[in-house]
């Protein structure tokens, strides 16, 4: 199954690294962010990636182009230009870059892969969040409810300290943990190609019109996934992933049963 990974907006909010890098190339523990959740996905086989491209598309187009050499060590020969790599990491990904315009929407960036993704059913995400979310059972998921797309919905992570209260006594007391209330877009959608249809330009926002027609028609089902799920919209957010990943703690590195 194809997994397209919406890589090309701007990252505003994370300007501390974006004024030079795009977001996805934001790194956590010395990989992109992008090649963590593209190493989450290979975890579950899921391994023909499709990267919607924008922002600095030519900052992720190198990273992949010297993949290799940027991740292991190599010699030259000066004279024949050959390269010989040493201890090269096994990896057996497909990768496919294309630029979908940098003033592209994420629906737009969608739509733009129409003809790469064909008559097929395929997997969408973001370019900046991780998870822990068995992708196999999202698959599973979509397959037996037979609905045009399903979206993985979890719990967002708590802005302050969060307080269970009884007749006024506080029952627990957690520092900025992951909300048990509520459901949100967590990203990591199955789709079938149909849903294209519904995206009219560079400028629709998928989060909008395509998705709340979607749902308006009954064809939007939700995965709940109670686990991990981190965005990583601030410097904050940054750090705290680092420190997971720094301390050995890093969920989306390992497979969830």
């Amino acid at each position: 199954m194809k997994v397209i990974i919406l890589a090309g907006g701007f990252g505003t909010r994370l300007s501390e690294y974006t004024d030079v890098i795009p977001k996805p190339m934001v790194p956590i523990g010395g990989k992109p962010i992008l090649w963590h959740i593209m190493n989450h996905f290979a975890l579950y086989g899921f391994k023909d990636f499709y990267l919607a491209l924008g922002y600095k598309a030519e900052v992720v187009k190198e990273y992949f182009l010297n993949y290799r050499s940027l991740n292991s060590d190599f010699s030259v020969n000066l004279e024949t230009g050959k390269i010989t790599h040493y201890n090269s990491p096994a990896v057996d990904w497909n990768v496919t870059l294309v630029d979908t315009g940098q003033e592209s929407m994420t629906g737009g960036r969608l739509l733009r892969m129409k003809d790469i993704i064909g008559n097929e059913t395929f997997m969408v995400t973001y370019g900046d969040g991780l998870s822990n979310v068995n992708l196999q059972n999202l698959q599973d998921y979509h397959k037996s409810h037979k609905k045009m797309v399903t979206v993985t919905a979890v719990h967002p992570g708590a802005r302050f300290g969060e307080l269970e209260i009884h007749d006024g006594s506080v029952k627990s007391f957690q520092e900025k943990p992951q909300t048990t209330q509520g459901w949100i877009n967590g990203g990591f959608f199955v789709m079938e190609p149909a849903f294209l249809n519904l995206i009219e330009n560079d400028q629709t926002i998928l989060e909008k019109k395509p998705l709340e027609t979607v749902a308006k028609n009954n064809e939007l089902m939700a995965f709940k996934h109670d686990g991990f799920w981190q965005c990583m919209d601030t410097k904050r957010d940054k750090d705290h992933l680092e420190k997971l990943y720094q301390d050995g703690k890093a969920p989306w590195t390992i497979l969830n049963s």
